[in-house]
């Protein structure tokens, strides 16, 4: 998932990240979580069995992922409902942060990803744990880390498949590889795509049988608006990596994370934002003062605009008390914390906010497909 965009400074990261190498594993036990308190949340560490997860119980809801910083030792994933609830949280050892050679910091997304009803989670050996909605967690399988080495991951919306970037960080940036196989044992695994250089790839998600990537930096250099997030969607194909549609451009850049109805990009030339579909083409375009986080709703009807003062939605004359960092669906935003501010959920219907009982910045959504 990409970390997201919080206003100006948090352009940096559109949300919306290692001792030891670790080769595609199997999965293993499932076990109960701790629910919604942090003070109480068991560390993830790597099962020493390989039974195969339990069976995904399909929703009946839509929930948001919130995740807080790898910085700390461990780090918290968290479930939320529409209504502010959290239903589900753990945590896991933090990956360690990677560098371009000491020169820079490389630039990475959460260590997480959705299905259609799990959260996925990495852990600082590279384990690849899930988080149910009811509390129920697991191991999924491992991704190679270790050194300058950091693997990005993408489940698929049904649980099946994972795709993995390999990126290895240099001074020069970064030597990635892409590989897609079986979530479950690493079988039918297949290498799709390599390059090196200083442009770096996220996996984020999947559109229908689609696999989407984000084009990034590979280090972070300077700062600014847009500086170290994507600047373009590739669609391409899971089997080949042959890319099918581009969504945004050099000059016209993504300014928040993509929903299932496609996403929003600034053409900053023309000081507009361009709702683009996964085609890449565009649906409207309306005037904005400046660089601000947007995101489009599921269903692709509004655009929320981040602010200082708040979040104003196009297409209504709703504005919410809070700086939205994605939808949960087309009628509640969430928006992260920090050490100033709560986590919020806002209703666009009633203009109602309210608190969320855990801290954390906008992870993605369940159902997870684009």
């Amino acid at each position: 998932m990409i970390p997201p965009v919080k206003q100006v400074t948090s352009l940096v990261a559109v949300a919306l990240l290692i001792a030891g190498c670790s080769a595609p594993g199997s999965s293993a036990k499932t076990s109960r979580s701790a629910n919604a308190s942090s003070s109480s949340l068991p560390s993830s560490s790597p099962s020493p069995t390989a039974s195969g997860p339990a069976s995904p119980v399909p929703l009946t809801a839509v929930f948001a992922l919130l995740t807080t910083t790898t910085s700390a030792d461990k780090y918290t994933v968290s479930i939320v409902g529409i209504d502010g609830k959290v239903v589900a949280s753990t945590q896991a050892s933090s990956p360690i942060a990677v560098t371009c050679a000491d020169a820079a910091a490389a630039v990475m997304p959460y260590p997480v990803s959705t299905s259609n009803d799990r959260a996925y989670y990495m852990d600082a050996q590279g384990v690849v744990r899930f988080l149910t909605v009811q509390g129920d967690t697991g191991r999924a399988t491992t991704v190679p880390i270790g050194g300058g080495r950091r693997s990005t991951f993408a489940v698929s919306p049904d649980d099946q498949r994972i795709a993995v970037v390999v990126s290895d960080f240099t001074s020069a940036g970064v030597s990635l590889r892409l590989y897609v196989e079986d979530l479950n044992g690493g079988t039918n695994h297949v290498d799709i795509f390599s390059s090196s250089g200083p442009t770096g790839l996220w996996p984020i998600g999947w559109h229908g049988a689609n696999l989407v990537v984000a084009k990034v930096p590979a280090c972070a250099s300077g700062g600014g608006p847009f500086c170290c997030g994507p600047s373009e969607l590739h669609v391409v194909d899971p089997a080949t990596a042959e890319r099918r549609f581009t969504v945004g451009n050099a000059t016209c850049v993504i300014t928040g994370t993509p929903s299932p109805a496609g996403a929003v990009c600034e053409d900053t030339k023309a000081s507009q934002d361009v709702v683009l579909d996964w085609t890449g083409a565009s649906s409207r375009t309306f005037p904005v003062p400046g660089p601000m986080a947007a995101y489009l709703s599921p269903d692709g009807r509004f655009v929320a605009l981040v602010s200082g003062t708040g979040t104003s939605v196009t297409g209504t004359n709703k504005t919410l008390q809070m700086q939205a960092c994605g939808w949960i669906d087309s009628n509640h935003l969430i928006a992260g914390s920090d050490s100033q501010v709560q986590t919020r959920v806002g209703d666009l219907t009633t203009g109602k906010v309210v608190p969320v009982a855990v801290e954390g910045a906008c992870a993605g959504r369940l159902p997870g497909g684009l």
